[in-house]
């Protein structure tokens, strides 16, 4: 299973500046709101200081009065510049986090399916799942509060210098066990959480494979081994879990040394000014508050700061499936015709394993051809290089002399579509399920004659008439649950209204009954018409009605031609057909019987 990329701190470091610079308005102003609520709440030492010095030297009721009254008063307008600065900080991170979302759903469904399938479920429903929500954590609520933290901590320190010179001292002794602190926790923080959220995606894939094969798991007594590999997953996550938090253990009880050494630095460096009389009681009293008041802030800034390492290495994941190299190059040539050829085609899933060897296959517009053989053979893997899912290893791939690798996929889909058994059944109405094949090319909604008349093509109208709302009944997770059959029309139908010129059907109709199957593809046949088809099939009716039959064998084509031509040559094509038929004819002079090749 190969992993999917994860973005490196430059590239995060430059995506969020992406963002700032989409945003300059509102970003600048959550920043000065925070800055002004800031100001506004350094007035209370400063008051606080003067009450202070007033009453060691003598003051009246009215006075202290005053000093209320502007307390309250600046209290009341910190609270309204926080308000508002928070809402421009939670209504900027919901645009940020609507803004990543989409970039995230654009570059997965641009991901290679090659890419996909090796990668497998697990990482990329983590990264779409917990990562997504750990980052809209981290965008809502941690970042907000880290900015506001920032600014109050750098006005504040401000504010404490204005007092005099001397809180400096104090201020720089909690500065190296901070740094200190900082400087080891930061770099261990990030590889530490990218190996957690790693661990998650390893066990939602094998949580997931073990689901999806439930049947073979269970046919085969694989129970135990399944259980076994999930336990490794959770230890091996607990593992990582526990590396955090060993980090978190060591860094914020450090921390808490570094805010109280300034705070009891300047009462005592205050203090001793004081005695010498080179410093007021109310300038003691304002600094010493201004520099408690720094503990908050900056606790904040480093308590978050975890929280942000987390966001920034869900960030990183969430980035890294852009750098996923595409599999093709589209050159802007065009397509002049629609002919279909394979030349010398060589591809392997794995480095060093072939699954194709050297595949020579022509097909003309228009042409039926049927692909049977062994299960393995090598089939699917032809049938998706014929449409252009895969680029092949070697060799060419060509409809009407342009390479299929180098046609935009907008072009590509209106000259090749694939249909295999597995289909997918989305949240939203019948309608719209079947209307995506055409807003997929970017064309106009189809019409509801034109959806019917798609569904009548794949024998689907029956039950669809029967549905509570018709068109509008919504299907999917949460709607009306369709069948595996039913599901699998509505897939052929989307492939009716697509409309493309040369269709790859992998088993397409292989959880319909046969006898439903056989009248499907009889009614297909007459909405194909004048189309290319290549049909990979077990059930040998549909090669009994190609044009031609190639058999592959062994990642080779080792037949070719029409099916009496083959059943008269007496070879695998004939010992298959005549196994279809519940015949069990000699085999050729020299030519053993093959039991690994289907025959349902």
């Amino acid at each position: 299973m190969t992993a999917l990329p994860v973005a490196d701190g430059h590239g995060v470091r430059r995506y969020a500046a992406d963002l700032a610079r989409r945003h300059p308005r509102m970003l600048g102003g959550a920043l000065l709101l925070h800055g002004l609520a800031a100001l506004a709440g350094l007035a209370a030492p400063r008051l606080l200081g003067d009450l202070v010095q007033a009453v060691e030297t003598g003051t009246t009721v009215a006075a202290v009065d005053r000093i209320v009254l502007l307390l309250a008063g600046f209290l009341v307008l910190q609270t309204v510049l926080t308000r508002f600065a928070r809402y421009l900080s939670q209504v900027f991170g919901e645009r940020v986090l609507a803004e990543l979302r989409e970039d995230f759903v654009g570059h997965v469904l641009r991901l290679p399916l090659g890419t996909v399938e090796s990668a497998g479920s697990g990482d990329l429903l983590t990264r779409t799942g917990r990562d997504t929500d750990q980052l809209a954590w981290s965008v809502r609520w941690a970042l907000p509060e880290w900015t506001i933290a920032l600014i109050t901590a750098v006005v504040t320190f401000v504010a404490a210098l204005s007092v005099g010179w001397w809180v400096l001292l104090p201020c720089l002794l909690g500065m190296p066990p901070l740094v200190a602190g900082l400087r080891w926790y930061l770099a261990r923080a990030k590889d530490g959480y990218l190996a957690e959220s790693a661990s998650y995606s390893r066990i939602n894939a094998t949580l997931t494979e073990t689901v999806e094969g439930a049947r073979t798991v269970e046919s085969l007594g694989l129970g135990r081994a399944r259980v076994e590999a999930t336990d490794d997953d959770i230890a091996a996550s607990y593992r990582a879990e526990r590396y955090t938090l060993h980090l978190r253990t060591v860094f914020f009880p450090s921390m808490e040394l570094s805010y109280l050494v300034p705070t009891v630095g300047t009462l005592l460096l205050g203090g001793y000014l004081y005695t010498q009389g080179q410093v007021s009681l109310g300038d003691v009293t304002t600094a010493t508050l201004y520099v408690q008041m720094l503990i908050d802030p900056v606790d904040r800034i480093v308590s978050i700061l975890d929280e942000l390492q987390l966001g920034a290495a869900a960030l990183a994941r969430l980035l890294g499936v852009a750098q996923v190299p595409d599999d093709r190059t589209a050159t802007g040539v065009a397509a002049r015709g629609e002919d279909l050829a394979a030349d010398g085609v060589r591809f392997s899933y794995v480095e060093g394993r072939e699954v194709l060897h050297g595949v020579d296959l022509h097909v003309a517009p228009g042409e039926r051809v049927a692909m049977v053989g062994p299960s393995g053979a090598g089939k699917s893997t032809l049938g998706r290089l014929l449409a252009g899912i895969h680029p092949p290893g070697a060799g060419s791939v060509r409809v009407g002399g342009a390479p299929l690798v180098e046609l935009p996929l907008e072009e590509l889909r209106g000259h090749v579509a694939l249909v295999t058994q597995e289909h997918h059944v989305f949240v939203g109405t019948l309608r719209e399920n079947l209307a995506l094949a055409v807003a997929g090319q970017g064309e106009a909604d189809a019409t509801d004659e034109q959806v019917r008349r798609a569904l009548g093509a794949v024998d689907a109208l029956d039950w669809v008439d029967l549905l509570p709302a018709g068109l509008d009944t919504v299907v999917g997770s949460g709607g009306l649950a369709l069948t595996a059959p039913q599901a699998q029309q509505v897939a052929l139908a989307r492939l009716v209204l697509a409309d493309p010129h040369t269709l790859v059907l992998d088993e397409a109709t292989s959880l319909i009954d046969p006898r439903a199957a056989r009248h499907l593809e009889r009614s297909l046949a007459a909405v194909l018409e004048g189309r290319t088809v290549i049909a990979i099939a077990h059930r040998l009716f549909s090669a009994h009605d190609a044009d031609r039959v190639a058999v592959v064998e062994d990642g080779r084509i080792s037949e070719l031609g029409p099916h009496d031509e083959l059943v008269a040559a007496g070879g695998s094509y004939a010992a298959l057909w005549a196994s279809w038929n519940g015949l069990e004819p000699d085999p050729p002079a020299g030519r053993p019987r093959d039991p690994g090749v289907d025959q349902h």
